[in-house]
């Protein structure tokens, strides 16, 4: 299997760090509503998925002038179920930790994409991106160490988390332009519905914490559950054309840039100060995405015209 061709790997990049920097929005509302408003991180992932669908529907219906003209829809529902799963583990780990914490354990997922984009894909990666990619993520490091010890098996979530949205991420890139971003998160916002609802139902059945079903428990609460759905749904139709811009080892080391607005919304809201350090991190992170910024200009400079 071979990449994609990138078209604007340049315009890539930016949309993708524009990304990221809003994205962390939809998990504070998260850690909000388990937190303040009380209601369990299944449901809570449910509502994004369901909001999420809402939210594209009317486009797509639109769109397709009522067609549904969906070449791929069993791969696009899988594409769904997984990011619901790791939707799932990430807004239970956000429960019970700092945002930045969460955050900081999940970056491993950039090696784990670039790894699969350079054996799956084919994608080119250099020494010079390879040092970008490990010096964003030691400063994720040194923006909080987490420690098995203090957080105990919660820890692993965002671990796992990462593992399923490379996946996510993967197969974005992989379906390549057999659908249109429009139709393919429309599509995964119905997948994720359905596996959250069949994961709550089961969960709660069983008893589980974190499974319980309620609803919003004030108006706020709703409001707050259609701005998480409608965030993820249209950044994440972005996110999709980004990676049809880039190759996905070049995109990678950009989601570093949500720690930015993790660690700012994690002091605002829920009084998680960043220390000395924290802010030592973030400008290692930022400098890592300017440098690879900065790297791909030269490169497109030096190409010789096709």
């Amino acid at each position: 299997m071979t990449s994609p061709p990138a078209d604007n790997p340049v315009k890539g990049m930016a949309l993708m760090a524009s990304c990221m920097l809003v994205l962390p929005i939809m998990d504070a509302i998260a850690k909000f509503m388990a937190t303040v408003e009380t209601m369990s991180p299944a449901q809570v992932t449910f509502y994004r998925f369901f909001f999420q669908f809402a939210a594209l529907l009317p486009a797509m219906v639109y769109a397709t002038r009522g067609r549904w003209a969906v070449k791929r829809p069993w791969m696009n529902l899988l594409r769904g179920a997984v990011h619901g799963a790791a939707s799932l583990m990430f807004f239970v780990a956000v429960k019970y930790m700092p945002l930045a914490d969460v955050f900081a354990i999940y970056f491993v997922e950039p090696f784990m994409l670039t790894l699969m984009s350079a054996v799956f894909l084919g994608d080119s990666v250099g020494w010079r991106r390879w040092t970008a990619i490990a010096v964003g993520f030691s400063g994720a490091m040194i923006v909080i160490q987490p420690s098995y010890a203090i957080f105990g098996a919660t820890a692993l979530l965002p671990i796992a988390c990462a593992f399923l949205f490379t996946i996510y991420l993967f197969m974005n890139r992989a379906l390549g332009d057999g659908d249109s971003p429009l139709a393919m998160q429309t599509f995964a916002g119905l997948g994720g519905t359905l596996f959250c609802a069949a994961a709550l139902a089961l969960g709660s059945g069983m008893d589980v914490q974190n499974f319980e079903i309620a609803l919003p428990a004030s108006g706020r609460g709703i409001v707050l559950l259609a701005l998480l759905g409608a965030i993820s749904g249209y950044i994440h139709l972005v996110v999709v054309r980004a990676f049809r811009l880039a190759p996905l080892s070049l995109l990678a080391p950009f989601q570093y840039f949500e720690i930015i607005s993790a660690t700012v919304l994690g002091y605002a809201l829920f009084d998680e100060f960043p220390t000395v350090s924290k802010w030592l991190g973030i400008a290692i992170i930022v400098a890592s995405g300017l440098f690879i910024i900065w790297r791909e200009r030269v490169r497109l400079a030096q190409s010789p015209p096709s």
